[in-house]
């Protein structure tokens, strides 16, 4: 008798455990890339190179952060570099949410571009173009556009032709802002967080997904506060938005009379 009890209460364990249901570790990253900032609209170089947001860059930022307005976030990252912060500081005031503290990453930090740094763009584009062969730099973007070169491709064209031999090579970038990506989502396992916001910078962003999506728009230049949505779920990453202005567009909607 004692041993059909046995039997009995080990089968009703087995149908407990049988039954409970899967944890569920899926992890939402919104990555967004900051505001304009004076180099930007200078049309300088900026990658290490740093700039504050002019005002333009601060109104696009306070759309981003009402935009987002609905969406529950539990933690916040962002770069080191002074646009990444203001960005994040403005979408934080924004949303009145000082539950958590901003954790601050290195490795989030834009593509450096060595001695091409702070330089008109131009003369970074033009040092490519001739590299190619090209008639001008315009004929680098064509070459983009046309799928021809790949943000990859372009560069590794600038690590080339700078002559300092400073500038970041595509496969480095890659590599800390994935290293970066995939901390973020175990500390969001570890502490149970479902969704997280993220400010970078576009190249860098972009690089990030160069292997995890064939979406030609990877190879397209962010808009500045534009979000790149990435899922991770049972082991694997889903590049789901690229360059998505629509939390803008909504959030300048609802402040803009």
């Amino acid at each position: 008798m004692k041993r059909w009890i046995g039997i009995i209460a080990l089968c009703l364990t087995c149908s407990v455990s049988a039954a409970a249901p899967a944890v569920d570790d899926t992890v939402t990253v919104w990555f967004a890339r900051h505001g304009k900032t004076w180099l930007n609209m200078l049309d300088r170089v900026q990658g290490w190179a740093d700039a504050p947001l002019t005002k333009e860059g601060v109104e696009t930022a306070r759309y981003l952060a009402e935009g987002l307005k609905p969406v529950p976030f539990d933690s916040y990252y962002c770069g080191d570099a002074g646009r990444q912060r203001e960005t994040m500081q403005i979408i934080r005031a924004v949303r009145a949410d000082s539950s958590v503290p901003t954790i601050e990453m290195q490795a989030l930090r834009e593509v450096f571009f060595g001695g091409f740094e702070g330089l008109p763009n131009h003369e970074m584009i033009g040092a490519v173009a001739k590299k190619k062969g090209l008639s001008a730099p315009d004929e680098v973007f064509n070459e983009i556009k046309q799928g021809r070169l790949t943000l990859v491709g372009y560069l590794d064209e600038i690590a080339d032709v700078d002559s300092y031999r400073l500038a970041e090579r595509a496969g480095h970038v890659k590599t800390r802002m994935q290293s970066a990506l995939h901390a973020i989502i175990d500390k969001a396992h570890a502490r149970g967080d479902k969704n997280v916001l993220v400010v970078s910078s576009g190249a860098a962003i972009l690089m990030m997904i160069a292997d995890l999506t064939d979406d030609a728009r990877k190879n397209q230049p962010l808009e500045n506060a534009a979000v790149v949505k990435l899922v991770y779920q049972k082991g694997a990453l889903k590049v789901t938005e690229i360059n998505d202005m629509r939390y803008v567009n909504d959030g300048k909607a609802r402040l803009v009379p």
